[in-house]
């Protein structure tokens, strides 16, 4: 298998990075080619997994970046395949991190936000799984010091703000979210205040569609996680993005410079 070969020829792998776009999980890869003195961040970092278009994956140093589309059953699938490459591989003490974009509640746009816990549309911190008829609820709790290395990173830098809340992850981009500029909608804009408003009152900081599954799967496999995630835009005034491209392929650098930060500060130890 190319992929377990190429896994292999770095004898350590502490670092796995997802994000829903391939594009954005090359970009990562060259990013931190640059920022780990291995290279230059304009060179070309081969895709593991050419052969399919399922999703991406770049290797850099301790570093593995992988795309997983969107939405929860998209990153379930590459995460179940991703850890038996791992467990394939050999790969031990492995840290795991998912960086993206999301909608912010009750923060101004370009706001980091670190997921303590994902919590379901009712607010339930926990990812349910049916399996053959049978749901089960798995706990979707981060873990609490890697969030807290990732905070004192950006205090350190004190580049843009980031704090650790909780992410509620849901399984649709419109209705699921309580829009109103989906092609179907049965409830007024007084009820998606309501509810945006019991969303923030319970904790609630930012919107995104992967962070369940994604802390569930690190949870059962006993990876530590860390779900690092720019907001776009304050869903309390509105659900549409009004900020300019510049600013939001800045806004989008953010998460990967978290990140970055906290994995040059362990590799330099290493």
């Amino acid at each position: 298998m190319q992929q377990q070969r190429s896994l292999q020829e770095g004898a350590n792998l502490p670092f796995i990075c997802v994000g829903g776009s391939s594009s954005r999980m090359k970009t990562f890869s060259q990013y931190m080619n640059e920022l780990l003195g291995l290279g230059r961040a304009t060179d070309d970092i081969p895709n593991i997994c050419a052969q399919t278009d399922r999703y991406s994956m770049y290797k850099v140093g301790p570093v593995l970046a992988v795309s997983h589309g969107m939405g929860i059953p998209s990153i379930s699938i590459m995460l179940h395949e991703l850890f038996k490459l791992l467990y394939h591989a050999k790969c031990t003490d492995v840290v795991a991190f998912r960086i993206g974009t999301s909608g912010g509640i009750g923060l101004k746009p370009g706001t980091v936000v670190i997921s303590k816990v994902s919590v379901d549309p009712s607010f339930h911190p926990h990812f349910e799984q049916n399996v053959m008829g049978k749901i089960t609820a798995y706990c979707t709790e981060l873990n609490a010091h890697l969030s807290q290395e990732l905070l004192n990173c950006s205090k350190e830098n004190n580049e843009f703000d980031t704090i650790i809340g909780t992410t509620l992850c849901t399984s649709d981009f419109y209705e699921g979210q309580a829009r109103l500029d989906g092609a179907f909608c049965n409830y007024t804009h007084e009820d998606k205040m309501k509810y945006l408003q019991r969303a923030y009152d319970t904790g609630v900081r930012n919107i995104e569609m992967e962070s369940s599954v994604f802390a569930a799967m690190c949870k059962r496999s006993g990876l530590p996680g860390a779900v690092v995630c720019v907001t776009l835009l304050d869903r309390l005034q509105g659900d549409q993005i009004d900020n300019s491209h510049e600013v939001l392929a800045e806004y989008q650098e953010r998460p990967q410079k978290l990140v970055g930060c906290y994995i040059k500060k362990v590799f330099c130890k290493i």
